[in-house]
C-alpha cells in the first residue's frame, strides 16, 4: 500500500509536493466550487423569477463575457505588478461581491437585473483570477513538472464543478437558494486565506519604451504570429462554443429528463465534474509527447459525441451517466490544449498570453450560452445539444487538414524541435 501511494504520488501528484504550488491549488479548488455554485444557484434563481432559459442565459453571458475585456488587461496587470499580491486583492473583492450578492437575495431585492450585474463583477474578478494563475503557476514549480502543474490546476478547475455543485444540493433542497450565495462567499474567504500563504513573488516583463496600449496588446501579436499557437486557440475556441456553452439550458434539461428542478441542474453539472477530475487526474501522469498528441485529437473527437449523448438520453441514469462523458472529453481536450500553450510560450508575456486564451475561450462560450438558451425556447435544449456535437465533430475533421495541429496530434511524426520551431 505504501509503495502504491508513493507511485500516486510521483507519477500524478508531483506538482502537490511544493508548498508554494500547493497552497494556490487549494485556493484555486475554493474559488473555482465558488464559481459554479454560483453558476447553478444564480442561473436557478434566474430561472423561477422569470420561467424562462432567456435570463437564465443573459446571466450566464453576464459572468462569461467580460473574459473578453477584462483578461487582457488582467494579463498586462499580472506581467507588470506581483501575481501573487494581485490575486489577493482578486479574491477579497470577489468575496465581498458574493456577500453583497447574499444579503440581496436573503432580502428578496436580487431580480434578473441585479443577477445580470452581480454576475458582471464576479465574472470580471473570476477571469482576472484565472488569468493571474496562470502567469504564477510555471513560477512555483521546476520546468520539468509544469506538464503536470497545468493538469492539476485544470483537474482543479474542472473538479471543482462536482464539488461545488455537490456542496449545494443540501442547501437547495432543504434549506434555502440563499444559503447557497452565503456558501459561496465562504469559499471564496479560504481560497483568500491560502492565496495569502503562497511566498514566491513573480512578475513578468513590461517594455517601458512602448505604450501602455502597445504593451497590452503584445499578447495578441505574440499568438497570431506563432501558427501553431494561433491553430490552438482557434480549435479551443470552437470546442469551446459547440460542446461546453450549456450551463444556460441546463435548467430545461434537468426539467425534460429528470424532473428535479434545481437539484436535477446539480446532478448534472457534478456528473461534468466528476468525469472532468478523472480525466484531468488521468492525464498528470501522461508524460509521452506521443500518447498526449494521440489523447488530444481522442478527446477531440468524443467532446462533440457527448453533448448528443445527453440530448439522446432517455431517462435520469443515462442523463446523469451522459454528462460523466461529457466532462472526462471537454476535460481531457481543455487540459491538454491549455499545457500546449503553455509550453510553447514564454515567461516574460505569459500573463497576456493567457489573457488572449481567456478572451477567445470566455467571449465564445459567453455569446454561445445566450444564443443557446435563446434557441432552447424555441426549438428545444436537446437539439441545441445535438447540433453543437455534430458541427464540432466536423470541425476536428477539418483540422486534420491543418499542418500545425497535425504536428501536435501526431508529435511522432516530426522532430520536437520542429513543432517548436512553428510556434515560434
Amino acid at each position: 500500500m505504501i509503495t502504491l501511494l508513493a507511485t500516486i504520488r510521483d507519477r500524478f501528484l508531483l506538482a502537490l509536493q511544493y508548498q508554494d504550488y500547493r497552497n494556490l491549488w487549494i485556493a484555486t479548488t475554493f474559488s473555482a466550487s465558488a464559481a459554479w455554485a454560483l453558476i447553478i444557484a444564480r442561473g436557478w434563481l434566474a430561472f423561477e423569477l422569470t420561467d424562462g432559459s432567456l435570463w437564465v442565459g443573459i446571466v450566464t453571458f453576464a459572468a462569461i463575457a467580460p473574459r473578453v475585456v477584462s483578461t487582457p488587461i488582467a494579463g498586462f496587470l499580472a506581467d507588470r505588478f506581483d501575481r501573487q499580491r494581485l490575486l489577493k486583492w482578486i479574491f477579497a473583492l470577489n468575496m465581498g461581491n458574493n456577500v453583497l450578492l447574499a444579503v440581496l437575495v436573503m432580502n428578496g431585492l436580487a431580480g434578473p437585473w441585479t443577477l445580470t450585474f452581480l454576475a458582471l463583477a464576479n465574472g470580471t474578478l473570476r477571469a482576472a483570477q484565472m488569468t493571474t494563475a496562470t502567469a504564477l503557476i510555471p513560477n512555483l514549480v521546476p520546468k520539468e513538472h509544469l506538464l503536470n502543474a497545468i493538469a492539476l490546476n485544470q483537474a482543479t478547475q474542472q473538479g471543482a464543478r462536482m464539488f461545488g455543485a455537490l456542496a449545494i444540493i443540501p442547501l437547495l433542497g432543504f434549506v434555502n437558494i440563499e444559503a447557497a450565495f452565503w456558501l459561496c462567499s465562504g469559499f471564496y474567504l479560504f481560497g483568500f486565506y491560502w492565496v495569502s500563504r503562497v511566498a514566491i513573488r513573480s512578475t513578468g516583463v513590461i517594455d517601458k519604451s512602448q505604450s501602455f496600449m502597445a504593451n497590452l496588446f503584445e499578447g495578441f501579436v505574440y499568438v497570431y504570429k506563432r501558427p501553431t499557437i494561433m491553430a490552438m486557440v482557434l480549435l479551443v475556441l470552437a470546442h469551446c462554443a459547440l460542446t461546453m456553452s450549456y450551463e444556460s439550458i441546463f435548467p430545461a434539461i434537468s426539467q425534460d429528463k429528470l424532473g428535479a428542478g434545481s437539484v436535477g441542474v446539480s446532478y448534472l453539472i457534478a456528473g461534468i465534474g466528476g468525469g472532468a477530475l478523472l480525466a484531468s487526474v488521468f492525464l498528470a501522469g501522461v508524460r509521452s509527447e506521443s500518447v498526449r498528441g494521440k489523447l488530444f485529437l481522442f478527446f477531440a473527437f468524443t467532446s462533440g459525441l457527448g453533448p448528443m449523448l445527453l440530448a439522446w438520453s432517455d431517462s435520469s441514469t443515462l442523463s446523469i451517466a451522459a454528462t460523466v462523458v461529457m466532462g472526462a472529453n471537454q476535460a481531457g481536450f481543455m487540459t491538454i490544449s491549455h499545457t500546449i500553450i503553455q509550453s510553447l510560450t514564454e515567461d516574460h508575456v505569459r500573463g497576456r498570453v493567457a489573457g488572449v486564451y481567456s478572451v477567445h475561450v470566455g467571449g465564445s462560450m459567453a455569446v454561445t450560452n445566450m444564443a443557446n438558451a435563446a434557441f432552447a425556447d424555441v426549438f428545444s435544449a436537446s437539439s441545441v445539444m445535438v447540433f453543437g456535437g455534430l458541427i464540432f465533430v466536423a470541425v476536428v475533421f477539418v483540422s486534420l487538414g491543418s499542418g500545425s495541429l497535425r504536428k501536435l496530434y501526431f508529435p511522432g511524426a516530426v522532430p520536437a524541435a520542429a513543432v517548436g520551431a512553428s510556434a515560434n
